[in-house]
């Protein structure tokens, strides 16, 4: 039992390492090359443009639930606000540049575009409700970065160093435990909770939204990925509708993401964060079943065509990646001992 929990766990690290570490890349470029000033101004403070300005930027964003945890610690560490956090943090993960394209050509253009906006809105909807929470942090004045003609780096030569020392050091060592927890957590889901019993309910549409609202949360799928398991489960008998719930609270979250966000923000925002994600997901997978009959009929057809041949080996990739990022976890508990890393250069 204990080995194929072990192996089970350590597939999930190997699913997820990719995404995370261009996560932390992607946060180490925005570290350097994004002024401190340009974010505050889009996104700093509690107006409802700045939960906007989140969910618009995330739509496009191909990062999964995994690979946006480093962008967000880092923009908190900015100062951002809970909402327009929380915005981006819901809106990044459920679609993408990729997946659009992916979902289009597997699924056409009516399940696409309801995915793109179920993403900005329930993005928004999140953001909007968590602002109206109270919080300790509201009170904390964040002062906007002064800017400074001779501030700034001449060259790329320290912001180079400065990027990897934020992305693989400074962020690990701020999210590391939280990712282990989820890790963990995760593999327990998917190694004890039997595919069967899953399959058994499938084409009761009675159930299928709650089912796939119960599998999708925790189960760590990128956006890109989920599509070939939500076409292969409408082929089989499932509704559209269920199969975009399973396409929005899949990629959306994972155990991952819910430690973090309840690790870093309270159990209040990590509940409208489920509670948005999980309202919005019924809610438009009710709008497609709605609008299905008549502009969709063809989707078996489609899939059909299209499913096979859509697979590809990264085996090595994930494995060296996986590698990687426990080498940077383990540096980062050693950290705690004494061994420091930081790419603030005035400390």
């Amino acid at each position: 039992m204990i080995k194929g929990l072990l192996l089970v766990t350590w597939e999930l690290l190997r699913e997820m390492s990719p995404y995370l570490l261009l996560g932390f890349t992607a946060a180490g470029i925005l570290k350097v090359i994004i002024p401190e000033s340009l974010i505050f101004r889009y996104l700093s403070g509690k107006k409802w443009t700045t939960v906007v300005n989140a969910s618009l930027v995330g739509v496009p964003l191909p990062l999964c639930s995994c690979g946006v945890i480093p962008v967000v610690a880092h923009l908190r560490k900015m100062g951002v606000k809970r909402g327009a956090i929380l915005s981006f943090l819901t809106s990044t993960p459920t679609t993408g540049v990729d997946s659009i394209f992916a979902t289009y050509s597997l699924m056409g253009g009516l399940f696409t575009i309801l995915r793109v906006l179920a993403a900005f809105t329930i993005g928004i909807f999140s953001g909007l409700m968590v602002n109206l929470l109270p919080s300790k942090e509201d009170n904390i004045k964040v002062e906007e970065p002064v800017k400074c003609k001779n501030c700034e780096p001449k060259g790329a030569r320290l912001s180079i160093k400065k990027a990897f020392k934020y992305a693989y050091f400074d962020l690990i060592d701020d999210i590391a435990k939280w990712l282990v927890i989820g890790i963990v957590a995760g593999g327990m889901i998917n190694y004890f909770v039997p595919q069967e019993f899953i399959e058994q309910y499938l084409s009761n549409p009675l159930i299928s939204y709650s089912l796939m609202l119960a599998i999708g949360i925790p189960m760590y799928v990128c956006s890109t990925g989920s599509i070939p398991i939500a076409a292969s489960l409408i082929m089989k008998g499932m509704s559209p509708g269920a199969g975009l719930v399973f396409l929005i609270a899949g990629p959306a979250t994972n155990t991952a993401t819910m430690s973090f966000v309840g690790g870093k923000f309270g159990f209040k925002t990590l509940a409208v964060y489920l509670f948005s994600i999980a309202a919005g997901a019924i809610i438009w997978g009710l709008a497609l079943d709605r609008l299905w009959p008549s502009l969709g009929s063809n989707l078996v057809m489609t899939l059909h065509h299209h499913m096979h041949g859509a697979s590809g080996s990264i085996w090595d990739i994930k494995t060296i990646s996986a590698v990687l990022l426990l080498l940077l976890m383990l540096v980062s508990f050693l950290s705690k001992n004494g061994l420091r890393f930081s790419s603030d250069t005035n400390k």
